[in-house]
């Protein structure tokens, strides 16, 4: 009996259909059809013979690739760093005071080293048996950062370094390297480090302006300790805000970021650095889908000031600001809610001497439309103090243009911290230059005010608020100018010192 006629019997064709529906899916492949899918159909159509018309051809699926960012971290990540941090703390004594704060009277736990205080009922048990309670040591701390020059200049978050005694950066090579603090910023939480060394490779720093919500983005990093980790996700929105952080346009994304992954670099998919991981969002104090980048133009152009003044100079306006609602909005006439609401102006600030009143609302700076009133902050101080910028105003149902010249933000958290600032490690100085309004006040032109003072600097007398005005008679106008006196002393130092109205010599042993 021939095939077909076989094939018609019922039971027959049924053992052939169960025979075929046992065959892999892979079997049905046959040359020509790589993706073909096989559906009952068409395995009912192969049972039935040639004879049985062919089954309509399922759609093809689109195939999404994922991004492969292998060769990104292989080409990157050599210029990626870990940094761990040492931070001196004060010693306790059994009280659990500084050890250097002044007895109150009753001789420390009263004399009976006892822990639990003279009236306690445990007393007797400790008369005469020394107790001391622990000793804090040493604190650790853990961050990242990446090299931007192959000279050893690095990029870093402010909170990593601030208040450091030691900084070590350990390449992924191994080799590590005792860090300089350049410059500390705590407002935009940036920080520059200086190694000794050279011919390292560096990251490629592209143009965060760029970046389009959705886009994907790659962090490399140290999260917990764990040396180059790389983590990826989207940019999930720009120019956030964050409390304390009124002078940076946060990059929002869904990439994972942990303790660890601070001062870390943010790559696009061309490899290029547009920001530096710097926050989460968290209950729980660990990564919750919501994390923070600084980006990487803003971060330059702080970066780019304190290597060259150790400093950052921000413009100032001079007004308190809120933003605009819809009530608002309808009260001053305007078409939508837009722009920054002046609350108050500063008596005698620069907005103030332009005629910007209480009231009015400021639609545009320099020809830039603002949306939200947080843009304003981060606009102004991108600009330089002393620049004539151009508000568009809204006041009493109309627009008019009023011409401002900044003033400069008064910035008292820029500035290296005592051990780790280039002089610090010898001299125990913290120092910061004066503001605009400090030099009026004062009359004094240059100089240096010590912020915090410690080691050979505490002990030859000099105090917080003193400014430095010259060093071995050489006049002191920055950082740099005390960095390199001190480098050319030959083991003492004379620092002219001005103490509200008194000026004198201070001779300062160099460590």
């Amino acid at each position: 009996m021939k095939l077909p006629s076989l094939i018609r019997k019922p039971l027959v064709a049924a053992i052939l259909g169960a025979a075929a529906i046992a065959v892999p899916v892979s079997a049905l492949y046959v040359a020509g059809v790589t993706r073909a899918v096989a559906t009952p159909t068409a395995l009912s159509a192969l049972a039935a013979g040639p004879a049985a018309a062919p089954a309509p051809a399922a759609a093809a699926v689109p195939m999404i690739a994922l991004p492969d960012f292998s060769s990104m971290v292989q080409r990157y990540g050599p210029a990626v760093v870990n940094i761990s941090v040492v931070t001196k703390t004060a010693a306790m004594n059994s009280q659990g005071d500084d050890e250097d704060s002044p007895d109150n009277g009753n001789g420390g736990n009263g004399g009976n080293d006892n822990p639990f205080g003279p009236n306690s009922p445990f007393a007797p048990f400790f008369r005469g048996l020394p107790f001391q309670m622990p000793q804090p040591g040493p604190m650790h701390g853990e961050g990242s950062g990446f090299i931007i020059r192959p000279d050893g200049v690095i990029m870093t978050n402010a909170h990593v370094v601030n208040g450091a005694s030691e900084v070590t950066v350990r390449l992924t090579d191994r080799r590590e390297y005792i860090a300089k603090v350049i410059g500390v910023d705590t407002r935009s939480d940036i920080a520059v480090l200086k190694i000794a060394a050279k011919d390292l490779p560096v990251v490629r720093l592209g143009d965060s302006r760029g970046l389009k919500v959705g886009e994907w983005v790659l962090a490399i990093g140290a999260p917990f300790g764990f040396e180059n980790s790389a983590t990826a996700g989207i940019v999930s929105a720009k120019g956030r805000t964050l409390p304390d952080s009124g002078y940076v346009p946060f990059i929002q994304t869904d990439v994972p970021i942990n303790p660890g992954n601070s001062g870390g670099p943010l790559f696009n998919m061309r490899g290029e650095v547009v920001g530096i991981n710097s926050q989460i969002y968290s209950r729980s104090g660990g990564y919750m889908g919501v994390s923070f980048s600084i980006p990487i133009d803003v971060a330059m152009q702080v970066g780019d000031q304190l290597q060259t003044t150790g400093h950052v100079a921000r413009g100032k306006l001079g007004v308190v600001i809120q933003p605009v609602t819809q009530g608002l909005a309808d009260s001053f006439g305007l078409p939508q809610p837009e722009g920054a609401l002046v609350a108050s102006v500063e008596k005698g600030g620069p907005a103030d001497t332009s005629g910007v009143e209480a009231g009015d609302v400021i639609l545009k700076i320099n020809g830039q439309a603002l949306q939200d009133s947080s843009e304003l902050p981060v606009a102004v101080a991108s600009i330089s103090p002393g620049t004539d910028v151009q508000l568009q105003l809204w006041r009493n149902h109309g627009a008019r243009d009023v011409t401002v010249k900044l003033g400069q933000l008064e910035d008292k958290r820029t500035a290296s911290n005592a051990p780790a600032h280039p002089e610090g490690g010898k001299l125990g100085l913290a120092v910061r230059p004066l503001s605009a309004d400090e030099q009026r006040q004062t009359n004094i032109t240059g100089g240096l005010v010590v912020e915090h003072v410690s080691g050979p600097a505490a002990e030859a007398g000099i105090q917080q608020g003193d400014v430095v005005l010259a060093a071995n008679g050489a006049p002191i106008a920055s950082a740099h100018d005390l960095t390199s006196a001190v480098e050319k002393s030959k083991g003492h130092i004379a620092l002219l010192i001005q103490r509200g109205e008194t000026r004198l010599f201070v001779p300062v042993k160099v460590g």
